[in-house]
């Protein structure tokens, strides 16, 4: 019997299909201590038959494929792009369907949604998470619609889990979320915990927030909530008219580092920091490596913060979009530092992403505010200056075993996606 520690208990982890397995799963993913762990994640034949899927489809394939049903949202959240969006952009359940059938066949075993709001469209994804039962899903949802019908699916499908947005206690919450978010927000974690559902947790840190996020009181309170897992991001500025005073500084996003990473330690609790926590996922997990994102457009990009695309799904089947020029072109640069503390190529390593986005046919994505990389790098390349020489500063803290560890982990990683983008 696999177990997991949560709030200081050690758990059991009931097998496939159940959504603390899937929470398990991220827990080996991202805490991956030697070459085994690494190589049966997912079992012991997943490797072999993943490496020879990609030789058989000419192609580097996804683990984890993240689709927006849904441009649609019932908030309407400070600094965020999707707030922004046509409210009519939907991948119609048919096509939904039909991706995750070939999903399946070309060995994707994760499914995440986002959007908008993807509980916009919560009957469409019950249905396909009935039918595609060899598939788990996770949707990072703000909470709000989550009531006791959705929760009892839940509880029967075992396949479905949710990670809840939450920025910080009320005040945090509702000066970006508006009035009331926080009530329901909590209202609605109560009730999985009287289910006993393993859900998540997705705070967007910012130069508001970021010390009541990271704190030891905010962090022991959503372990009381019941909390399995925690995914943690910070705010960039995407979309013309992105708010940059919300952008951390150098400092506040070191202090976020140190204190989850502090925090984890101490309670045994898996909290992924993006892109803090580059280390762990062998640099950028996007574009090949292991992931692979979809909009409510059909726009393929690398990765949900990356709204840039040659490719659509309505023109071409996934395995074909996933041979994109854009992709290959990333998988080639990456990584894109030496320093897995500086994974990012928006926010630590801004001219990779404007070498990348000079190619024919590549275009922007957001849908009501689109600008070239050049104009989004120019908001971060000031904060890529300023954490460079701080970024440099914490990997040079960092043991040497680890090093080592990680470094080992990636240029296997990248030797590997290397070969068969040769194929």
């Amino acid at each position: 019997m696999k177990h997991l520690y949560i709030g200081g208990e050690r758990k059991s982890i009931p097998p496939y299909p159940h959504h603390k397995n899937f929470v398990y799963k991220l827990y080996r993913y991202f805490e991956v201590k030697n070459l085994f762990d690494f190589l049966t994640i997912d079992g012991l034949f997943y490797i072999p038959n993943r490496l020879w899927l990609n030789r058989k489809y000419k192609s580097v394939l996804p683990r984890l494929l993240m689709i927006d049903p849904t441009s649609s949202c019932n908030l309407k959240c400070k600094g965020c792009w999707a707030a922004d969006y046509q409210k009519n952009s939907n991948l119609s359940y048919e096509k939904l369907d039909e991706l995750l059938t070939e999903a399946k066949k070309i060995g994707v075993i994760e499914i995440l949604m986002t959007g908008g709001e993807p509980m916009m469209r919560k009957d469409d994804i019950l249905k396909l998470c009935r039918k595609h039962n060899k598939l788990t899903f996770g949707l990072f949802t703000n909470g709000t619609l989550i009531d006791e019908d959705f929760a009892d699916e839940m509880v029967k499908l075992g396949n479905l889990n949710v990670y809840i947005s939450i920025e910080g206690f009320r005040e945090e919450t509702d000066m970006r979320r508006g009035n009331g978010t926080y009530d329901k927000v909590i209202a609605a974690m109560d009730l999985l915990k009287k289910k006993d559902l393993g859900f998540g947790f997705s705070i967007c840190y910012h130069s508001k927030n970021w010390q009541t996020v990271s704190s030891d009181e905010f962090l022991d309170f959503l372990f009381e909530k019941g909390a399995w897992f925690g995914w943690m991001f910070t705010y960039l500025p995407i979309g013309s008219d992105a708010d940059v005073s919300l952008c951390c500084s150098a400092d506040q996003r070191a202090h976020v580092k140190r204190k989850i990473e502090e925090y984890q330690k101490e309670k045994r609790f898996t909290i992924i920091d993006f892109p803090n926590s580059g280390h762990k996922s062998i640099g950028c997990v996007a574009a090949g490596n292991d992931f692979a994102h979809i909009n409510a457009n059909g726009d393929l990009e690398p990765c949900a913060f990356c709204h840039y695309s040659d490719v659509n799904i309505h023109n071409m089947s996934l395995t074909e979009a996933m041979r994109s020029p854009l992709f290959k072109k990333f998988r080639q640069k990456k990584p894109f530092s030496s320093n897995f503390l500086r994974p990012c190529p928006f926010l630590d390593v801004p001219e990779a992403i404007e070498e990348i986005t000079e190619m024919e046919g590549v275009k922007s994505t957001h849908l009501s505010y689109p600008e070239t990389a050049r104009e989004l790098t120019s908001k971060t390349r000031p904060i890529a200056e300023k954490w460079e020489p701080v970024a440099n500063k914490l990997y040079d803290e960092m043991p040497e075993k680890e090093k080592r560890r990680f470094g080992i982990l990636t240029r296997l990683m990248f030797w590997g996606n290397d070969k068969i983008a040769r194929w």
